[in-house]
This record gives C-alpha cells, sequence and structure tokens, in this order.
C-alpha cells in the first residue's frame, strides 16, 4: 500500500488526506499543533489553532468547493449540512432587477457553502479520522525531509524535531503561507526557484456575531462587500446563525487602526449602509476583533525549467500559491489543490516525475490565474489608495493608469451584474472559481458591459457605498495619524 504524509493538518492537509486515503493510499497526517479533537462545532470554534491563526477571520467557501464535495465526497457535504451548515443557491437570489430570472444549465453549481472555517475544517478532521488506513498525529514537528541521492532529489521520508523518522512514498507539505518546506528540499539538494512574491498591502480585522433567538439574517442578498478605497468590507455567512464581518486597511494607515477596538469596529459597521442592517439589534459579538497583518501574494515553484527540483514531493495550499486572504479563496483553492493532486497521482501512479510535472501543470492552469488576478487587484488597489491621499493632502495628480479600469467595474460592470442575466452569470461563476478571471472579458460579456458603462451619463449615478474617509473620522471623533 503507498504510503504519504502530509505535513499539517488544516483545510489544504486534510483535504489532501481525504483524496489520498480513498484512493488507497495509507495516509499519516502529522499537524505540529497539539490540541485534541473538538467534540463539536461549537467548541471547535475556540480551538487552539496557533498554527493558523486565520481560523478567526472570515472564510467563503466557494462554488469550486461546494461542487467538489458534491461530486467527490458526498458524506463530507452532508455532515457538514448536518452540523448547521448552509447552501447558498445564488440562482434563488438573483437581484430583482435582473432583466431574464429564468433558470440556466449550470445554475445548479453557483453554490456556495455558508460555514465557519473552524467548522468545515471540524467535519474533514473528523470523516478523515473515521478511515482506518489514516492516521493523525499532533504535536508533531517535522525537522526536514529524507531523500535519496541524485540529480534530482527523490523524497523518501521526513525526519521529525524528536529526531525519529518516518517512511513514506509521497511527502505532501501543507503547512501553511509559513511552511518552512523550500527550505527543506534545498537541504537535500533540490534547486529551488524564485519564489514570486507581491505584498498586498493589507492589514485585515474580523469580529463574528451571532444571531439573537428569532432573528433571520437580513435581506434576501447575504452577499454583501465593498471598498471605499480606506477601507474595505465584506459580510460571511456562518452556519447555526453565526456570521462575520471583516474589515481591511492598508497597513500603512496608522489613522484607521482604532478598528482594532471593538466598539469602533462596530460603529464603522453601523456607518456602512450594506453592513448596518446585520449589526443593528439582530445580533450579539461573539469575538473580539481578530487581526491579521504581513499577507503576501506568493507563488512557489516546485517545477523549474521542465523539471521537478524534488520527486516523491508535493505541496498544496498557502505552501504553494498564497494569495490575499480578503478575496475568500483561500480554502477553496487549497482544497482544489488537493483534488488536482489526486488527479496527478491517479493517472501517473508508478512515475513520480511524471506526477510531479501532471500536478505543476495543473496548477499553473487552475490556481495560478487566480494568484495573477490577486496581484493585479492589489496593485491597483494600492494605486487607488496613493491617489485619494495625495488627493486628499492638496497634491498633484499624476495621470491614473487604472482610472478606465475602475471606472468600467464600478459604472459599468456592477450596474449590468444586477440588470443582465448574462453578465450575473459569468461574474457569479467567476467569482465561485468556475471560470477563469479572464471569463468577464468573453465577447459577449464585455460587450453588453460596455454598453451599460458607457450610457452612465444617462442613469442617476451610483450610490455611495459609505461615507467617505473624512465623513467617517468625524463621526467617530478620531483625527488622522500624525
Amino acid at each position: 500500500m503507498v504510503h504519504s504524509v502530509i505535513v499539517g493538518g488544516g483545510v489544504s492537509g486534510l483535504g489532501a488526506a481525504l483524496t489520498l486515503s480513498r484512493l488507497g493510499h495509507r495516509v499519516t497526517v502529522l499537524e505540529r499543533d497539539d490540541t485534541a479533537m473538538p467534540d463539536s462545532p461549537e467548541t471547535a470554534f475556540d480551538w487552539d489553532r496557533r498554527g493558523a491563526p486565520q481560523v478567526r477571520h472570515s472564510h467563503a467557501l466557494l462554488g469550486r468547493l461546494h461542487n467538489l464535495l458534491r461530486d467527490e465526497h458526498p458524506d463530507v457535504l452532508s455532515s457538514l449540512l448536518d452540523t448547521g451548515a448552509t447552501e447558498i443557491r445564488m440562482a434563488d437570489r438573483m437581484p430583482d432587477t435582473i432583466d431574464d430570472p429564468t433558470p440556466r444549465a449550470g445554475d445548479e453549481d453557483l453554490v456556495l457553502i455558508a460555514a465557519r472555517r473552524t467548522t468545515f475544517e471540524w467535519v474533514l478532521r473528523r470523516t478523515v479520522s473515521e478511515n482506518p488506513a489514516v492516521d493523525i498525529r499532533t504535536g508533531v514537528g517535522v525537522a526536514g525531509l529524507i531523500a535519496g541521492d541524485g540529480a534530482v532529489p527523490h523524497v523518501t521520508g521526513v525526519a521529525l524535531e524528536d529526531g525519529s523518522t518516518i517512511g513514506a512514498d509521497l511527502v505532501v507539505a501543507a503547512n501553511g503561507r509559513r511552511s518552512n518546506a523550500p527550505d527543506w528540499l534545498r537541504s537535500v539538494g533540490a534547486s529551488m526557484g524564485e519564489d514570486e512574491v507581491e505584498d498586498t498591502g493589507i492589514v485585515y480585522y474580523s469580529r463574528f456575531y451571532r444571531l439573537v433567538e428569532g432573528e433571520e439574517f437580513p435581506g434576501a442578498d447575504r452577499l454583501v462587500g465593498g471598498d471605499l478605497t480606506y477601507l474595505k468590507y465584506g459580510v460571511f455567512w456562518g452556519d447555526n446563525g453565526t456570521f462575520s464581518v471583516t474589515l481591511a486597511t492598508g497597513d500603512d494607515d496608522r489613522t484607521f487602526r482604532v478598528v482594532k477596538d471593538p466598539d469602533v469596529f462596530d460603529r464603522i459597521g453601523r456607518e456602512i449602509p450594506a453592513v448596518a442592517p446585520w449589526l443593528d439589534g439582530r445580533a450579539r459579538p461573539i469575538t473580539e476583533v481578530h487581526s491579521m497583518a504581513g499577507l503576501l501574494n506568493r507563488r512557489r515553484r516546485y517545477v523549474v525549467d521542465g523539471q521537478p527540483v524534488a520527486t516523491g514531493f508535493a505541496a498544496v495550499g498557502d505552501s504553494h500559491v498564497c494569495t490575499n486572504p480578503l478575496y475568500g479563496r483561500g480554502c477553496s483553492t487549497g482544497f482544489w489543490q488537493a483534488h488536482l493532486l489526486g488527479e496527478a497521482v491517479t493517472d501517473h501512479p508508478t512515475d513520480p516525475e511524471a506526477q510531479a510535472l501532471a500536478f505543476d501543470a495543473a496548477v499553473r492552469r487552475h490556481v495560478v490565474p487566480w494568484y495573477k488576478a490577486s496581484v493585479s487587484s492589489d496593485e491597483g488597489n494600492r494605486r487607488a489608495v496613493a491617489r485619494a491621499r495625495a488627493q486628499a493632502a492638496g497634491e498633484e495628480l499624476d495621470e491614473d493608469p487604472d482610472a478606465m479600469r475602475r471606472s468600467i467595474f464600478r459604472e459599468g460592470l456592477s450596474p449590468a451584474s444586477r440588470t443582465d442575466a448574462v453578465v450575473w452569470r459569468a461574474f457569479a461563476r467567476t467569482m465561485n472559481l468556475l471560470e477563469s478571471p479572464e471569463a468577464l472579458m468573453a465577447p459577449d460579456v464585455a460587450a453588453r458591459v460596455m454598453r451599460v458603462w458607457q450610457d452612465r451619463e444617462n442613469r442617476p449615478p451610483e450610490p455611495p457605498l459609505g461615507p467617505t474617509r473624512q465623513a467617517m473620522l468625524e463621526t467617530l471623533g478620531v483625527a488622522e495619524a500624525a
């Protein structure tokens, strides 16, 4: 029986364990956090996951993830729903202003899962641990890899921090964005390529709430998010009457570090029209405000010049491709990578080099476009923030190369997606990772968006998403930091 060792017991690692064990592998999961399995989704919310601080933040479980569970692991989806998660069927929540709400083929794929990250991880670990072929070991740290000699090292196991070793036919690094897998590989002679790294430029803050008994989530459209330039916001629906609000600011914006204060956080939310109904009396907070900084878009290359840097090794999730968490794609792309690894293993069960190349090609085709989209969006956001600050300071503004794109999105794509069913579906499928980021540039979609944009002067202006920076500061009674 093939033995796979997975380093990391988060969503990506458990996704790999689920996939590989169901392909007939014996699987050992090594999780550094020494935490017992909680006995319920509610106690899982207090899970001590120091190695995964992002569990305290908002997560979106997008259509791509839902459909992988539905088609490949229906028992996991059923278990999630049984524990209080719900399905958000987007086609049932089209805006009332859509020109043609008639159902279409493919609408059944536009389904998100409303659940907290901890609930999803708890269900995954419970499911995986019930398989007798899987051994989950907590409190175990990995010190490095074991590999044979050769121009291309072949990994044959892992060395643990306690001095012991574990042999493996395949080692999978799933230990997150701080993974030291590249150092492990270099130590066994692998010639790693340079990482692609781009700073996201943001720090984000999240707080969780629970509905008061008898209350319901507000409105028919429960997908809430927007960008005030100086502040980004989103509401994320959870399981069992919970939801979270995330606010993000520039990582150099000292003024808005006041967001960390729970009272200020809630006051800001109540000043944003789309967020206010979620906070006005219908829910109570169940956490403080959690912050996370040092966020990167990063792509690591495990194939260089057409050759794997090592065989018998793979990396999934943030250990491979890490994107701005503000866009909510991490859990979905991590689980997706675990699925793609399973396909490569299935197609090339006895050829480690072909397996590594096939997996790399699949990640480049399906996941890397989202890395590039994240980098592009973050760069546009930084330019917009810089211009807004310069304008507020009365400085002369340089020509804005991004102005047209932002205008088309704000005054073309956004209103078109509320009125045109073709544009709405293209946007919804892209948001759910069911189409590539370029899908919105398809000729028919782009033409419809441009028609709306070109008519922008003949319709009322888009309503403001929230107060200006100055108005928000005045409301809060906060002065600009020196």
